[in-house]
């Protein structure tokens, strides 16, 4: 679960500004299906991408999550965004996993 602390938010948006995005695993998504993980973060103003990049595919379970938005918003809206809708993403997972028994 992604810390709001302030050197959280500070990672984060070193992070949001570098790359816009973060590395997760998401094993329930997966095995959800990649439509139902894109529609959910949709959703949550998010989109994921595979490890390889915006049309490079996606390999395993790890998947590049970033903003969907990234202009005309502030920095602190941007990681706020992020850090909601990943621990939002990792706690639908944990169910996600128990529903198909990983």
């Amino acid at each position: 679960v992604v810390s709001t602390q302030s050197t959280g938010k500070q990672w984060y948006q070193r992070r949001v500004r570098e790359s816009s995005g973060i590395n997760a695993e998401y094993g329930g998504w997966t095995a959800e299906g990649l439509g139902s993980l894109q529609a959910r973060c949709e959703e949550l103003a998010l989109q994921p991408r595979g490890t390889r990049g915006e049309s490079g595919g996606q390999t395993g379970i790890t998947y590049d999550i970033s903003n969907k938005h990234r202009l005309g918003y502030s920095e602190v809206q941007l990681v706020q965004t992020m850090i909601d809708g990943v621990n939002t993403l990792y706690k639908e997972d944990l169910e996600l996993q128990k529903k198909h028994g990983l």
